[in-house]
């Protein structure tokens, strides 16, 4: 098992032509020339992760000797890219037929089961059901000789920190899966498990890969992306075929992608830019990465210009509209009490994650024309009109941190998928 790139640090700036000179390094290491390959990058939701241009570089690399060179967003329950999402994540020459759809439903298979005893060990008794490894039939049946997953490693609210094992378990994974990781993540308490590399969905992701996928022909490539200047830069390029790559960047995302601050948050406001935010599915990335900042009594003001529905996946948006927001509690009990939420955990879950517990109140700001006041409304949170709080709280004009509007004290956020703010009491 090997790493075969490690290029990082906090005031790194890693140029588009060293970034090139790796991937050929690594390539060129390689003791084969592969004939078929799969790219698994993450779809446009993670569109400032270099991901695109990446799976850009090495499609037009390696389809020059391979007979087949496929890319299959590791979409998870999130909604197919349509044609327009595909080129601006991954530019204008890649052939459409090209792209491979992730079904998370119907088009995987299973490569094994993690047991209950493993689950009950992993999150000290809290949970204690099986989970079925199921991953998309491309990658078990494909016959495919290497395997590619790229990726950004930040801070996530389901495992600690995004990529990895979670790409192949999630990105291209089974509902099963999907499904009862996120419950874990959400019973064992988000705010124990944001900003670390070791947690209890990573040790199920990571032996559920171990068992049962090691044996494919997948490397990893994580990227590491911070902030200089208002742009997004690379400043980790790590290859790998096993843990050691993903603990490297997981160090250097925790020094880049950590906002620690000395006192509480009494009022955020976070834009979620059109280009990745239609949802409160992915929106609410908006929640989970503030909460731990966040004052008790405190307000988080959400800009959604973009955002027209609860999931993208409609059996999802259904449950979101049915139970809301309403906190751990009372989604514990609709768990309990109704068969379709029990089985969908990863709605479950992530009512849970989008809720403060009462704590602080979540305003979202949206277009009425797009996603109603009594829609909001309906699910837990506040409503405002995006018309009336963007001329307010400009996202052209206001710069990320802490800053004064109109005499009032707010902590602004351009993306919030980019990074986690919260004390630094906590992770002392």
């Amino acid at each position: 098992m090997t790493t075969y790139i490690a290029d990082g640090a906090r005031d790194r700036v890693i140029t588009m032509e060293e970034k090139q000179a790796h991937l050929d390094a690594f390539i060129e290491v390689l003791d084969f020339t592969p004939k078929k390959v799969l790219l698994l990058p993450p779809d446009h939701t993670r569109l400032y992760s270099d991901a695109g241009p990446i799976t850009d570089y090495l499609y037009k690399k390696l389809v020059k000797t391979a007979e087949v060179v496929d890319i299959m967003p590791a979409l998870g329950t999130h909604a197919a890219m349509n044609e327009k999402q595909l080129r601006m994540m991954f530019g204008p020459d890649i052939p459409l037929d090209r792209f491979l759809i992730h079904d998370w439903r119907n088009g995987v298979s299973e490569a094994g089961v993690v047991p209950g005893s493993k689950l009950s060990e992993f999150s000290d008794g809290k949970v204690d059901y099986k989970m079925q490894v199921k991953v998309n039939k491309a990658l078990l049946e494909g016959g495919y000789d290497l395997i590619l997953s790229i990726g950004q490693i930040v801070p996530h609210e389901v495992v600690g920190m995004a990529n990895y094992t979670k790409n192949i378990c999630v990105g291209v994974g089974g509902s099963d899966m999907i499904n009862k990781s996120h419950f874990l993540g959400a019973v064992c308490n988000m705010e124990t498990i944001l900003g670390r590399a070791e947690s209890p969905v990573r040790s199920v992701f990571n032996y559920a890969y171990d068992q049962f996928l090691s044996h494919l022909p997948i490397y990893f490539i994580l990227t590491v992306i911070g902030k200089e200047a208002e742009e997004y830069v690379l400043r980790g390029l790590y290859i790998g075929d096993d843990k050691d790559a993903f603990e490297q960047a997981c160090k250097l995302s925790q020094q880049v992608n950590l906002d620690l601050l000395d006192k509480p948050i009494k009022k955020a406001v976070v834009y979620l830019t059109p280009k990745e935010f239609a949802s409160t599915w992915l929106g609410n990335k908006a929640v989970y990465r503030t909460r731990m900042a966040i004052a008790d009594d405190g307000e988080l003001i959400i800009l959604a210009p973009a955002v027209k529905e609860f999931g993208e996946d409609h059996q999802i948006d259904l449950l979101i509209r049915k139970y809301g927001y309403r906190g751990t509690e009372e989604t514990l009990k609709a768990v309990n009490e109704n068969e379709d939420l029990r089985n969908n955990l990863s709605a479950a879950a992530h009512l849970i994650h989008g809720s403060s517990n009462g704590r602080f109140s979540i305003t979202y700001c949206t277009d009425p024309d797009k996603l109603s006041k009594e829609e909001v409304e309906g699910v837990g949170f506040k409503w405002a009109p995006y018309s009336e709080m963007a001329a307010k709280y400009d996202p052209e004009k206001l710069k990320d941190g802490l800053q004064t509007v109109d005499g009032e004290e707010i902590y602004y956020i351009s993306n919030p998928a980019l990074g986690l703010w919260a004390l630094k009491e906590q992770f002392e």
